[in-house]
């Protein structure tokens, strides 16, 4: 929301009361019971990145409510709630958050994990986005 500002696409100060649409949600979370696996939900923060955070900030973060953290998502969430779009965002998380564990983060093994993701997450987006298109 940094420069100037195009009236025709939205406030500037976009109401961030329902960031994420409840019935998205209501709707994400049945689909993955009905494929057989179960989502979480929780508080997200983003940080710049690109860097994974220290410990001293996932303490931070912790004292804060938060329960996931990337680098991602929000500067897009904030833009769509600028334009007036519902949204919902499912984060695959690939790695314990430094300090929570005594094994230091690699990259190769973030990546390994998100490798194995595609195939339940595509089946997850596919009956998400269908239920949602078809109440609009």
């Amino acid at each position: 929301m940094i420069g100037p500002q195009d009236e025709r696409l939205g406030s500037r100060f976009a109401d961030m009361s329902e960031v994420y649409k409840q019935r998205y949600r209501e709707i994400a979370l049945s689909s993955a019971d009905n494929l057989g696996f179960s989502l979480a939900e929780g508080v997200f923060a983003g940080l710049t990145g690109p860097s994974y955070e220290t410990p001293a900030e996932i303490r931070s973060l912790r004292n804060q409510g938060v329960d996931v953290v990337g680098m991602s998502i929000l500067p897009e969430v904030i833009a769509a709630r600028h334009l007036g779009i519902g949204v919902l965002a499912i984060c695959a998380v690939t790695n314990v958050a430094a300090g929570l564990e005594t094994k230091t983060i690699s990259h190769s093994e973030v990546l390994s994990l998100a490798q194995q993701l595609p195939k339940r997450l595509t089946a997850l987006l596919e009956r998400v986005i269908a239920q949602i298109a078809a109440e609009l």
